[in-house]
């Protein structure tokens, strides 16, 4: 089942009371009357159409939810995401630091900060000059701390710094 499938279901107040009650343990009709303040006609319909969809089951022990049907619904219809890197490891950082564009937080470990600055001086092209303020923009977009990106991409000899003329190492 699709979450937006999923969703309209549980849009009517009277499906999405019905569900919450038999989640919660009621397992007959008149039981979830009684805890919805629902009309039994109400709570049939909303059954009806409930199973249908194979959200609630009825066995000889009563009524029963399937509250897996969430993770179900977001794990079968999530948007394959494309890696950050080829290399899985490598990937895995991005990701830990990495989310919507931005830089979230700047690694503390090391090798792990040396992973997203390599990825950061891809925002360069080779043998273009940049100015100052051009590389501050371009930082910026990735984090407000472009001062620092700056200074550690020159550091790890990842750009060269000549006359306030920025360019990405070779």
């Amino acid at each position: 089942m699709n979450p937006d499938h999923l969703c309209g279901l549980l849009a009517e107040p009277s499906r999405l009371r019905t569900y919450a009650a038999v989640v919660l343990g009621a397992g007959t009709p008149e039981e979830i009357a009684a805890a919805t303040g629902l009309e039994l006609p109400v709570v049939a319909k909303a059954l009806q159409r409930l199973g249908k969809n194979e959200l609630i089951t009825a066995s000889p022990g009563g009524l029963s939810a399937d509250v897996d049907v969430f993770k179900d619904a977001v794990r079968d219809h999530r948007p394959e995401r494309e890696p950050l890197d080829p290399d899985p490891a490598r990937d895995a950082v991005l990701r830990s630091f990495i989310r919507d564009g931005r830089v979230t937080v700047l690694p503390t470990v090391p090798a792990k900060f040396a992973i997203v600055l390599e990825y950061l001086v891809n925002s360069f092209d080779h043998g273009t000059d940049y100015s100052e303020p051009e590389v501050n923009e371009i930082l910026n977009q990735w984090h407000p701390d472009h001062a620092q990106l700056r200074r550690c991409l020159v550091d790890a000899g990842l750009m060269t710094r000549t006359d306030s003329i920025y360019r990405r190492a070779a």
